[in-house]
């Protein structure tokens, strides 16, 4: 059953893909490259982003359905390939949450006492709480959740962002110390030390989720046209707003004394002072943690949207096929639920809460990568399965075009798998043994269930 169409506006597509990707957490990881980051992130959007971006516009120009990505592979590879990538999308956000709503605690610790930023029992209470008053926000149907994300990506994310991007300007300017040097050389990073470049598999990762809004094509009222269009926009509002915020956080925080969870605070909390602009700390803290739900909440209905597709297909049990009055998928939003509070657990047992969300962080990253790799090979796949279908927009080039689009998008993605496997120098994980075990049994974890799933119900 798929809703009504016409309930979108290019403006609330366009505030769904800001808010999905441009996230106040990946701020911190960026900043740990200091003005490398640019490089970083100049080359991500070349090697990764736009060619998701071209993608997404092809194939849900093409296919402007409810689905996404599930409908993009299985038209090309069959039904089995496509709900294994649903999976994948749905499982890595099932890892993903627990570190976005980490750092919503942290946020909400600068409104009580900042010490407790450091307090498992006290992340993992608001972690849980916060999860699910946005699982439950999602209940109330797509116009609710795409009003949230409109207001939530223009009051609790653009603002803090544009804030903070302001704020390093004028501190440079003024004169005041940069704990990193503007120079040429500072620019590129080092390559000698392969470690150097673990973080650039979360770069990537917040450079993710540009195609989650394809999920809801078949709800926008002109998808060939505003879809496309939306997809710009925002690629441009996103870019341009992480790298400056990134660089923001880097001018007044060492490397070495930044926190993952609270470093975004803890950079406002330094230019607050230094402005003498103290009383706006509470009020920005607000702000932060109403955009960080709302983002929240529209990655927790996108991913669970599109495996509501796979149920259609008889892919997954008859316990997760269920909607509610408002054609919301209750059923997988409670399974996702359950994961969730059991994964959050990792925040009582791991010895820090920098290295819980680091392994979470990465091991998301991972299961994600793979998913790209699908969707990329998919648009391949449909140039030559489907090469009649009509796409108001098509990657130009021709069969060139697309194999270098989605070639590149493909090498980028096993690049960067294999560059996670490298335990970060900044952050004391423990083994390296024991840090590749974890993330290689993870991903094995979260992926081997999909094949018994799928085999089961055909078999049945």
């Amino acid at each position: 059953m798929q809703i009504p169409a016409g309930k979108l506006t290019f403006f609330s597509l366009m505030m769904i893909n800001v808010i999905a990707v441009d996230s106040l957490r990946n701020l911190t990881v960026g900043a740990e490259y200091g003005y490398a980051l640019v490089f970083f992130y100049l080359l991500g959007a070349l090697l990764f982003f736009i060619p998701t971006i071209l993608v997404a516009a092809e194939l849900a120009t093409g296919w402007p359905n409810t689905g996404g990505v599930y409908v993009w592979v299985r038209e090309a590879f069959g039904p089995r390939a496509g709900f294994m990538t649903i999976w994948l999308q749905w499982v890595y956000n099932v890892v993903w949450y627990p570190t976005v709503f980490a750092f919503i605690a942290g946020i909400a610790a600068y409104l009580i006492n900042p010490a407790l930023v450091n307090n498992k029992v006290y992340m993992l209470t608001v972690i849980l709480g916060a999860f699910w008053i946005a699982t439950f926000l999602n209940f109330f149907g797509i116009k609710t959740s795409s009003i949230l994300s409109a207001i939530g990506a223009i009051f609790g994310t653009l603002f803090p962002m544009v804030l903070i991007a302001v704020l390093g300007f004028v501190w440079v300017y003024n004169g005041h110390h940069s704990e990193i040097p503007f120079k040429l050389r500072n620019f590129f990073p080092n390559m000698g030390d392969l470690s150097n470049l673990a973080f650039l598999t979360n770069i990537l990762f917040g450079l993710m989720g540009m195609e989650m809004s394809a999920v809801h094509a078949g709800d926008v009222r002109n998808p060939k046209k505003d879809y496309p269009k939306a997809l710009l926009f925002s690629a441009i509002i996103i870019l341009t707003t992480l790298i400056f915020s990134c660089l923001a956080i880097a001018i007044v925080i060492p490397v070495k004394e930044l926190n993952l969870v609270s470093g975004l605070m803890d950079a406002f909390t330094i230019f607050f002072k230094t402005f003498h602009l103290e009383a706006f700390i509470p009020i920005l803290a607000i702000l932060i943690i109403i955009g960080s739900l709302s983002g929240a909440a529209a990655w927790i209905i996108g991913p669970a949207r599109g495996l509501q597709v796979a149920t259609e297909d008889s892919d997954l049990p008859k316990m997760l096929r269920h909607l509610n009055k408002r054609n919301m998928p209750t059923g997988i939003l409670f399974l996702q639920g359950i994961i969730v509070t059991l994964l959050s657990l990792v925040f009582l047992i791991m010895p820090s809460v920098n290295s819980s969300y680091w392994v979470l962080s990465n091991l998301t990253a991972q299961l994600a990568l793979i998913f790209y790799i699908m969707m990329f090979a998919a648009a391949i796949r449909l140039r030559y399965k489907h090469a009649k279908v009509d796409r108001a927009f098509r990657i130009p080039g021709g069969k060139f075009g697309i194999w270098l689009v989605g070639g590149v998008g493909i090498i980028t993605c096993i690049s960067a798998i294999i560059l996670g496997f490298l335990p970060p120098t900044q952050i004391a994980i423990g083994k390296v043994a024991s840090y590749e075990a974890i993330l290689i049994l993870g991903i094995l974890i979260f992926c081997v269930p999909a094949f018994f799933i799928h085999k089961k119900k055909r078999i049945s």
